[in-house]
C-alpha cells in the first residue's frame, strides 16, 4: 500500500454509518491499545455474516477487527468458547476489547498462514505431522469438556441440520420434489443417524474442526491456532475427527485418512475419552461410528453449501458440493442399512456406483 487512502480503500462498507461507527471505536483504542487506524484492511470472511479486518499497532505488531453487525451476528458465544479455549491451553484469539452493541471486536492476531496453505494436496504422508499437530489440539480441547457448558448436540439440532440436505439440496438446488419413497427413506435413515450419534460420549465439539480453520504456528509458538469456533456445542466425541479428516475443502485417500484417525484414535483411548462399548480396544468400531458421524454433517455442509449460494449469493460454496456428495455416496454403499439412502442418491445424481475412491471395508 502506498498510502493511508490505499488502506482505508481496501474495506469496503456496505452501510456508511457502520464504517464511521468502526472509525470511531478504533480511535478510542488507539490509547488502550495502540492501534492504528489507518492501517485497517481486509483480513478475511467466513460464511457467516461476520468479516475480518487487520490493523497495526504502535507495538508493531497487528491485530484483528471483528466485524459482526449484531442484528445479524451474536458475539457472545464467541466471547464464551475462546476463553474455553485458553482454559483448554489452545491457541485461539484472545478478545482484547468488545463493543456489543454495535457489534465490533478487537482480537489477537494469529496469523494469515492457515494450515489448509501449508498442505501439499499431491503427497499426503507430507502432510503428516501437521495433522498430529491438529490431533494434539482435538484430543487437548476434548479433554476440557465439561457438561452443561456449551449447548447441546441433541436430537433436536442433529435433525435441524438434517433437514438442510432436502429443504435446500434437493429441493431448492436440484429441484425434486421429496416425497414417497425419498421422503420416507429420508427419514428412517435420519433417525438411524440421530440414534446413532447421540449414543456415542459427549465432549466439546468444534463443528468445524478442518485445516481452513487451524492457522500455522507464529513466531515461537509450535501448536496450532484455532478459529472459527463460535459454534462450539457438548455432543458426540466422533464429530471433530470425521470433519478433520473428510474435509470440505479437500479429499484425502482412505489409506491417509485412516492412519491420522487410527493415531487420534490411539491417543484418545489412552486418555479415556473412549469409553464407549468397545471402542477402546476395537478401531472398527470405532471408525464405524466416525463414518455414522460424518456421514450427518456431510447430508448437512451440502444442504448449507445450496443455501449459501441460493439465499445468499455465496456462490463458491455449491462448487464443493459434489465432494460431499461423494462422500455421502462412499459411506452409504458400505453399510447395509444405508443402502436405500444411496439407491435414492442415485437417482437424484443420475449415477450408479461410487466414484472418487477407492475404499475398503472395515
Amino acid at each position: 500500500m502506498n498510502s493511508d487512502q490505499n488502506l482505508k480503500a481496501t474495506v469496503a462498507w456496505a452501510v456508511p454509518q457502520r464504517q464511521l461507527a468502526c472509525e470511531a471505536w478504533l480511535q478510542a483504542l488507539v490509547q488502550t491499545q495502540g492501534v492504528l487506524p489507518e492501517s485497517l484492511r481486509i483480513a478475511s470472511a467466513d460464511a457467516s455474516f461476520r468479516r475480518y479486518l487487520r490493523v497495526d499497532t504502535h507495538a508493531g505488531h497487528s491485530l484483528i477487527v471483528m466485524d459482526a453487525p449484531p442484528e445479524k451476528e451474536n458475539c457472545e458465544p464467541f466471547v464464551k468458547v475462546a476463553q474455553l479455549m485458553k482454559l483448554a491451553g489452545l491457541t485461539a484469539p484472545e478478545v482484547l476489547a468488545w463493543d456489543a452493541p454495535q457489534g465490533f471486536m478487537l482480537l489477537t492476531d494469529l496469523g494469515d498462514r492457515t494450515m489448509m496453505s501449508a498442505i501439499d494436496p499431491q503427497n499426503p504422508q507430507a502432510n503428516h505431522a501437521l495433522y498430529m499437530k491438529a490431533v494434539d489440539a482435538l484430543i487437548a480441547w476434548q479433554l476440557s469438556s465439561k457438561s452443561g457448558v456449551l449447548p447441546l448436540y441433541d436430537e433436536t439440532l442433529l435433525q435441524r441440520e438434517l433437514s438442510l440436505f432436502p429443504d435446500w439440496y434437493l429441493t431448492q438446488h436440484r429441484g425434486v420434489v421429496v416425497q414417497g419413497k425419498l421422503r420416507s427413506t429420508l427419514d428412517d435413515t435420519f433417525k438411524m443417524l440421530v440414534a446413532r450419534n447421540l449414543a456415542a460420549p459427549s465432549v466439546f465439539v468444534h463443528r468445524d474442526f478442518m485445516p481452513r480453520n487451524l492457522m500455522m504456528p507464529v513466531g515461537q509458538a509450535t501448536a496450532l491456532g484455532v478459529l472459527d469456533f463460535q459454534d462450539a456445542v457438548y455432543g458426540p466425541v466422533t464429530y471433530d475427527v470425521a470433519s478433520l479428516m473428510r474435509d470440505a475443502f479437500l479429499t484425502w485417500e482412505e489409506d491417509f485418512v485412516l492412519d491420522v484417525t487410527i493415531r487420534y484414535w490411539e491417543k484418545a483411548r489412552r486418555l479415556g475419552l473412549l469409553d464407549y462399548e468397545d471402542w477402546h480396544q476395537d478401531f472398527g468400531a470405532f471408525y464405524r461410528a466416525v463414518e455414522w458421524m460424518g456421514l450427518q454433517r456431510h447430508l448437512k455442509v451440502a444442504g448449507i453449501f445450496a443455501r449459501l449460494t441460493l439465499r445468499d449469493g455465496k456462490e463458491k460454496y455449491l462448487a464443493d458440493a459434489p465432494r460431499f456428495i461423494a462422500y455421502i455416496r462412499a459411506t452409504a454403499s458400505r453399510y447395509i442399512e444405508l443402502k436405500p439412502l444411496l439407491r435414492r442418491l442415485e437417482e437424484v445424481e443420475g449415477t450408479d456406483g461410487v466414484t472418487g475412491f477407492s475404499f475398503g471395508r472395515l
